[in-house]
């Protein structure tokens, strides 16, 4: 691993009286597999948009690479985001078109290539993702893993050096989920990508992080390994990876 790839600056960020992010920081390095994790509404995927310009910060700097990427106008930021791929959390295919159609849809609309060519690299990412010769299918008739793992082939498509993951195993069951895990982990290798993995899902957590940070309440109270997460005394956290409820949500349903 060489170097910064994506920093987060001081940034804030709130939607009218709500405050998502309250002066966030973090440094992600090059080929790195990080995880953050957090309560639902805790700003995860808030800071997954403000990667690629798809929100702004209201204070704090993005950067990308070496280039500040959250006063770059529209037509600048399509050169980061085809850095970068994006699985979307319920895959985000189109309906329409057939599973070729949606894995080439990148590559028609952000290069010149010929189509003997896309259909070949269509085919090389489905054989990538475990599924060879599925080029015709309607997402109606794929499975939900079925369906996750093309959105996977499609956001490798141009070959980013980020892919960003957004609950990618929501909706799976444990072994469908531990699939897209192995599929997160055999990118890594073999691709050499950095990995962002917006995640509730503690099992998904500790089998594909290197590192893995925690918001709550608009801040990150804890950045680390996997074992030290795991072993963590904060209350907050171990609470989390516990599944456990806090003391006042307890003390709400039992005066109900």
């Amino acid at each position: 691993m060489q170097g910064t790839l994506v920093e987060f600056r001081d940034i804030h960020k709130r939607f009218g009286p709500l405050i998502v992010l309250d002066g966030v920081s973090l440094s992600v390095r090059r080929e790195e597999s990080i995880v953050i994790i957090g309560a639902s509404g805790s700003g995860k995927s808030v800071m997954l948009k403000h990667i690629v310009g798809l929100l702004r910060p209201d204070r704090g700097e993005v950067w990308f690479d070496g280039v500040r990427v959250d006063t770059l106008p529209e037509r600048e930021l399509m050169r980061i985001r085809r850095r970068c791929g994006f699985l979307f959390q319920m895959g985000a295919l189109f309906d329409s078109l057939t599973v070729a159609e949606n894995i080439a849809f990148p590559l028609v609309e952000h290069t010149h290539k010929p189509a003997d060519e896309i259909a070949e690299i269509v085919a090389q990412k489905l054989a990538m993702v475990g599924l060879p010769g599925i080029q015709k299918k309607m997402p109606a008739e794929l499975s939900g893993g079925q369906r996750k793992r093309v959105a996977l082939a499609r956001a490798i498509a141009l070959d980013p050096e980020l892919i960003l993951y957004d609950e990618p195993t929501t909706g799976l069951d444990p072994i469908r989920s531990d699939v897209i895990n192995e599929l997160i982990l055999k990118l890594q290798r073999e691709l050499k990508v950095t990995s962002v993995v917006v995640t509730h899902d503690m099992n998904s957590a500790f089998k594909i992080a290197s590192r893995i940070v925690m918001l709550h309440e608009g801040r990150l109270i804890i950045d680390g390994s996997p074992e030290m997460i795991r072993n963590s005394d904060n209350p907050i956290v171990r609470r989390f990876v516990l599944g456990e409820a806090d003391e006042r949500e307890l003390a709400a349903l039992n005066n109900a």
